[in-house]
C-alpha cells in the first residue's frame, strides 16, 4: 500500500512541510488510513511516512489555513501519540 496523500509537485508557495514523530508502531493499514483521514482536510495538500522510519511523518499543509498546532491536534484526534518535531 502507497501511504502517500498526494503529490507536492506544483504546490502553492504558502504550503509549509513539517515532521510529526508518532509514537506507536503502526501497522501499514494503519498509517495508510491515518493518511487517508488527513487528505479529508482541505488545507493538507500532502501527507507520507517516511520510507523505513515510519514512525516520523511529513505533512504538507496551507499556512493560510492552519497552523503545525493545528495539523498536530488533527493527527492526535485519531488517537496516536504524536509530537511535532518541526519545519522541514
Amino acid at each position: 500500500m502507497e501511504q502517500v496523500l498526494r503529490s507536492t509537485d506544483n504546490v502553492p508557495e504558502r504550503t509549509v512541510e513539517i515532521i510529526v514523530h508518532i509514537a506507536e508502531d503502526l501497522q501499514e493499514q494503519q498509517r495508510g488510513n491515518l493518511v487517508a483521514a488527513l487528505g479529508n482536510n482541505d488545507g493538507i495538500v500532502a501527507a507520507e511516512f517516511c520510507p523505513l522510519r515510519y514512525h516520523l511523518m511529513l505533512v504538507r499543509y496551507d499556512r493560510d489555513m492552519y497552523s503545525s498546532q493545528d495539523v498536530l491536534a488533527k493527527v492526535k484526534s485519531h488517537r496516536v501519540d504524536a509530537r511535532l518535531i518541526g519545519p522541514v
